[in-house]
């Protein structure tokens, strides 16, 4: 009799003959070591369908309960939701559905464990979105809620856990859950965290994201990992009804004359660098051999030197921050986040105008505080560099001033995103400031490549880290 066991990740096939061995031939390969056949452990629905009725097995592999659910204080789908809901079911309860932040991408997540009844694993980029899932499943399912990651290692029937988490718990209890949940599931293909589901068998899948789509193109594997892409609402689709109405504007910031001359100097020593060594950011290694040279060639420092001040400058000028000032002046009634691309831009703008700033050096007790003091209205501006790009819920934000940032058309997303959730009369505000005469123009003509910006729904598959990159190629 045809056996299945659960292995550390991987599905293990004993009692094969030679005709299951080539009918399972897509996902099974031999393992003398043990006298049977492994598969990857997310292959266990496509095997068990195919031995399902056309064989005797026994299914030791299969560790997930079937649950008792039942929902507090339900509230009706709305038509997107239910529409996403219906073609994640029909697609046998595999897929990723594309909703804009702030349109109820976790309340489709309840229905579909509701639907599956099956023990879950809710995967998560942050700590914060892993308080925020399990708070909002024990409301809503009224049952104890197990958290990994961040100090907490609760493993319940059903668990919220982060991503760098859920590579640990793998090995060991990728058996125990029959619906895995992706959330910000762009993160999943990367590195060692496609091991999330790729040594997890659970049956049933569900991707949620605002932007699929990664630089690098590694959005391809969802498809193998969770399954394809079953609904997707535009921001533009639900604005006015089910998100904040909102206005973007680009405002050109001059450098003052002393900037402008240190800003044209130091990028004129960088790029006489790359120019002379052919150096293209476009290519694969653009990135990796610049570093290379700089480090070998004389002078080498200098260019680095060169490159960093040219950024800083366009950055974080004067005159950006004092428009930040006066923009936070224009809206002082309003809470508002700044969004930065590094930490000394943030700290800057801090340091300079008396504000709280959220990086990710800031501790978990300090964050907490500081998200709470922004909900209450107590501090009505938070200043941040990445922190706050996806994930942490902030309802009452109503203004967002991009002061800094890649030209990572999902960044600009989830910052516009930040600020759409809705409210009585709101019109939210995206503000984004450029240095004028800088290469930031480039990078903000590539961030609004969206239909959120009034651009083409296209990806720049720049090579990179899927994180975006700027001007000149750069992470």
């Amino acid at each position: 009799m045809i056996y299945l066991r659960f292995d550390a990740g991987s599905l293990v096939l004993g009692g094969l003959d030679k005709l299951w061995e080539e009918r399972l031939a897509p996902w099974v390969v031999a393992d003398p070591r043990i006298a049977a056949h492994r598969a990857s452990a997310h292959h266990y629905a496509q095997i068990l369908r195919l031995l399902h009725g056309n064989c005797s097995y026994d299914d030791q592999a299969r560790a997930y309960a079937t649950l008792e659910l039942r929902e507090r204080g339900r509230q009706p789908l709305r038509p997107y939701q239910s529409q996403a809901l219906e073609a994640w079911q029909a697609a046998k309860r595999r897929g990723v559905i594309v909703l804009p932040t702030g349109s109820g991408k976790t309340y489709v997540a309840v229905k579909a464990i509701l639907e599956c009844r099956r023990s879950a694993l809710i995967l998560a980029p942050t700590i914060d979105l892993v308080q925020q899932w399990a708070l909002d499943l024990e409301l809503r399912l009224g049952c104890a809620i197990g958290r990994y990651g961040g100090g907490d290692r609760v493993l319940a029937e059903i668990t919220v856990a982060t991503y760098d988490s859920g590579i640990l718990i793998t090995p060991h209890h990728g058996n125990r859950f029959g619906l895995l949940i992706c959330d910000e599931c762009h993160h999943l293909p990367a590195g060692a965290t496609a091991f999330c589901a790729e040594g997890n068998l659970a049956p049933f899948r569900l991707g949620l994201t605002a932007t699929p789509e990664r630089s690098d193109g590694g959005h391809q594997r969802l498809d193998e990992l969770l399954g394809p892409i079953v609904h997707r609402s535009q921001i533009t689709e639900l604005e006015g009804r089910y998100l904040a109405n909102y206005h973007v504007e680009v405002l050109e910031v001059p450098l003052d004359p002393d900037e402008a001359e240190d800003y044209q100097r130091h990028r004129a020593t960088y790029l006489d660098f790359v120019r002379a060594l052919g150096i293209r950011f476009d290519a694969p290694d653009g990135w990796q051999r610049f570093l290379s040279e700089a480090a070998r060639a004389p002078g080498g420092r200098e260019v680095l030197r060169a490159w960093r001040e040219q950024r800083r400058i366009a950055r974080g000028s004067r005159a950006k921050l004092r428009l930040v000032w006066q923009l936070l002046r224009d809206h002082h009634h309003e809470r508002v986040i700044i969004f930065t691309d590094d930490n000394a831009t943030a700290y800057a703008i801090g340091a300079q105008m008396l504000l709280p700033v959220l990086t990710h050096h800031s501790k978990p007790s300090e964050r907490k505080a500081m998200l709470a003091a922004f909900r209450s209205g107590d501090w009505p501006v938070l200043v941040t560099s990445r922190v706050l790009n996806e994930g942490v819920d902030v309802p009452e934000a109503a203004v967002g001033i991009v002061v800094s940032g890649t030209g990572s058309v999902r960044e600009h997303v989830q910052r516009l995103g930040r600020i759409l959730r809705p409210g009585p009369d709101k019109v939210a505000q995206l503000y984004e400031l450029i240095s004028a005469d800088t290469a930031e123009a480039h990078t903000s003509a590539r961030r609004r490549n969206h239909i959120a910006f009034d651009g083409e729904m296209e990806m720049d598959f720049t090579p990179g880290d899927g994180q975006g990159m700027d001007e000149d190629g750069q992470p």
